[in-house]
């Protein structure tokens, strides 16, 4: 986890010191990297798609043959290659790169300065359009708030939830907030906590460290396999009760489906995944409250309580909470009613 205090002013992401230029008549940021030892010998068009992933290859070479890119302030080509250490700065042409249509969702804001918004996602609202969910989502909804966000990468969304789970996502609202959070994120440097409600009576928190990847079978789900990519999840048992467990989950790393994939792994699926969690059964010796809640229960219950990162701009760390949803709160409600019968 971050240190909670003020960073190094000296600190860089991942070698990443990103200003921004302020002409707007040229509307274009000024984004530098350092380029890392280990990828010394690659072709400078390579290394641009490695430190500046959120680019096409297309744009990126564009730039290189239009003067907008200089290594060691020389321009290059595109097929030269690099020794490692040298300070690429790219001069990023502001455009329009998401063609979704804003949509007027309301948006409940829990953090907005000039660079960063964290919001309070609902249960049911899908982040990004995908196939089936054209329109209507999370990403749609931000392009309404705020216009602008229509020349940055998926509209500043740097990381997701799945639709049917709640709580805080981040979005960079620059450039420079982009390439920010996005490093953070891959150095592991984002705090996220969260608290889900799984079936099975656990005795004690853990750590499962399990590669996850495509299932072999249905392309829609993930599981646990030797080839997939590492994935740690870190778990403590908050409540305990006679058939279910209320857990706090901090991720390590952030694949698709992490929490329920692991969970489902170790044999406590969350509470209502229609994907990982199994046939629907009601546990024994359930009163007539708890019957009602779980019957009503149509999601996983996994909320992403707890956010934490270093601020783009002043390097300050940051830190938010919010609480359960109604649903789930009810629902562990119900759970703490039954066991005092």
């Amino acid at each position: 986890m971050p240190d909670r205090q003020l960073a190094d002013p000296a600190r860089k992401l991942n070698e990443y010191n990103v200003t921004q230029n302020e002409s707007e008549e040229f509307a274009m940021e000024r984004l530098t990297a350092v380029v890392p030892y280990e990828l010394a010998g690659m072709r400078l068009d390579q290394a641009l798609a490695e430190l500046f992933a959120d680019y096409s290859r297309t744009r990126l070479q564009a730039w290189v043959k239009s003067g907008r890119v200089t290594v060691n302030g020389r321009a290059l080509k595109a097929k030269d290659k690099l020794e490692g250490g040298e300070e690429i700065v790219l001069e990023a042409e502001e455009e329009v790169v998401v063609d979704s249509e804003p949509q007027d969702i309301p948006l409940d804001i829990v953090y907005e300065d000039e660079s960063l918004l964290v919001v309070n996602k609902p249960a049911g609202l899908v982040v990004h359009p995908a196939a089936g969910n054209w329109d209507g989502t999370l990403l749609n909804a931000l392009l309404h708030h705020d216009p602008h966000l229509e020349t940055l990468p998926r509209a500043g969304i740097v990381h997701r939830i799945d639709k049917e789970t709640s709580g805080l996502l981040m979005i960079a609202k620059t450039l420079q907030a982009h390439n920010s959070l996005t490093q953070q994120l891959q150095e592991r440097e984002i705090t996220r906590e969260y608290l889900a409600i799984t079936r099975g009576r656990m005795t004690a928190g853990g750590t499962v460290d399990e590669p996850i990847g495509r299932h072999p079978t249905d392309r829609k789900r993930y599981a646990v396999r030797e080839a997939g990519k590492h994935a740690v999840t870190h778990y403590r048992v908050l409540n305990r009760f006679a058939h279910h467990t209320f857990i706090q989950v901090m991720l390590e790393t952030g694949r698709t489906h992490q929490i329920r994939v692991h969970m489902a792994h170790i044999r406590y699926p969350l509470l209502g995944d229609p994907v990982y969690g199994g046939r629907f059964q009601m546990p024994p010796d359930c009163g007539e409250r708890l019957e009602a809640e779980l019957r009503n229960f149509k999601r996983q219950a996994l909320h992403a309580a707890k956010l934490g990162l270093l601020h783009p701009v002043t390097d300050e760390y940051l830190e938010w909470e919010h609480p359960l949803p109604e649903d789930m709160a009810h629902l562990l409600e119900a759970l703490e009613a039954n066991e005092r019968r």
